[in-house]
């Protein structure tokens, strides 16, 4: 076990929908939701890492001092971390740095949101060498245009079917009706899935994650301050971050790039290579897992996930998924908070959000949706150019 270990003592979120809010206010709220929940005074916090937003306008890229401000400035250290997707991960990942260099004591993440109706269009401008911009202004290559060609690569590969993709959501819609925070509380069936209008084929509207407004927080802080002050019977150990970037050649196309680098590819794909590094880092495998909170952007990239992470071979991952291991119940249920498919895309405080399921998963304080015994959660998601995270958590 990585002796690289901070402590995890309270979690937060505000619930995700579409509240039409300054998303400063989704923040706060659940900042004071994991401090209060962690039984930590603000006054006591000495860091502050913030997840950027960057349609926010100024506040939601200087977002550490942002919610510092809001929260009442205290004097606390700060630092605002944007790595698209991976955002909420980058500033836990900061954040545990801090702690473990000596610098703090006692650490707040936060992330939140507030988004734009649809899909996400390109962030304006005029940038002829930025292959985001190329993708969406040169081929057309929305976010659904891209997932829907990772699910036709899934179904060319290994046979996949429009109803193993259904199947996920079903599975993910079981789990998020029983989430308070969650966006979307309704079951549905195949059926209704593959009935929903088509977006880009093969995926369907009920198979793409919505866009959403929402927050999410942990606090964090040292093993011998939890330990001082009594944290230590509902702390959860964090015991790996990491943040690996892809090894050339990188063979298998990943959004935004539109062309893959030559060569044949060398050690391990970039997904693989993120679980691999905090595996590594925590001492655990994935024979450890009892559960995990993967990246649906669409219900076809979860199943991507599962054989990235190691739940199962490549190309095995629909039979793992027919076999009920991955629902609650089973054997290492995924997205037992619902996943993206029920709470949609905030994405500064969608990793933040990821980590507080492993800690109320941990803590056995889940409710209707808790996992029977779990002990290790992982959680994975990938950003744009790279950024990338696995958190690992233990109790």
């Amino acid at each position: 076990m990585s002796e690289r270990r901070v402590a995890l003592v309270g979690a937060g979120m505000h619930p995700w929908g579409k509240w039409g809010r300054n998303f400063v206010e989704y923040g706060v709220h659940a900042a004071r939701e994991a401090l209060r929940d962690a039984g930590v005074d603000w006054q006591d916090v000495q860091f502050v890492a913030g997840a950027d937003t960057i349609r926010n306008g100024y506040p939601g890229f200087v977002a550490g001092s942002t919610f510092a401000q809001a929260l009442g400035w205290n004097g606390a250290r700060i630092s605002s971390n944007y790595a698209a997707c991976a955002s909420g991960a980058a500033a836990l990942s900061s954040a545990r740095a801090h702690i473990l260099a000596g610098l703090v004591d006692v650490a707040l993440v936060v992330g939140a949101d507030t988004t734009p109706k649809g899909f996400f269009a390109p962030v304006g401008g005029d940038r002829q060498t930025d292959p985001d911009w190329l993708r969406f202004r040169l081929l057309g290559a929305s976010n659904p245009v891209y997932f829907a060609l990772y699910a036709r690569r899934r179904m060319a590969l290994y046979g996949a079917t429009e109803e193993d993709f259904a199947q996920v959501k079903v599975k993910n819609a079981l789990h998020g009706v029983k989430n308070p925070n969650a966006r979307y509380r309704a079951e549905t069936t195949i059926e209704e899935v593959l009935a929903s209008p088509m977006v880009c084929d093969p995926l369907r509207l009920l198979q793409i994650c919505a866009t959403s407004d929402g927050g999410a927080a942990v606090v964090l802080t040292s093993m011998e301050y939890a330990n001082k002050h009594g944290l230590s019977d509902r702390m959860v150990n964090l015991d790996a971050v990491s943040t690996v970037t892809p090894t050339f050649p990188n063979t298998v196309i990943e959004m935004p790039n539109f062309a893959t680098d030559p060569g044949d590819a060398t050690g391990l794909p970039f997904r693989d290579a993120i679980a691999a590094a905090a595996y590594e880092e925590a001492g655990v495998g994935p024979q450890d897992l009892s559960l995990a909170e993967v990246y649906d952007l669409s219900s076809a990239l979860e199943l991507d996930w599962y054989e990235n992470i190691g739940l199962c071979a490549e190309g095995e991952a629909e039979q793992l998924l027919r076999s009920g291991a991955t629902t609650l119940g089973g054997k290492v249920p995924v997205n037992p908070s619902g996943g993206l498919a029920c709470f949609g895309e905030a994405i500064p405080a969608q990793a933040i959000a990821q980590v507080c399921e492993l800690a109320w998963q941990l803590r056995g304080e889940a409710g209707d949706r808790q996992v029977d015994g779990a002990n290790v959660g992982l959680s994975i998601n990938q950003g744009l150019f790279g950024h990338a995270s696995a958190v690992i958590c233990t109790r």
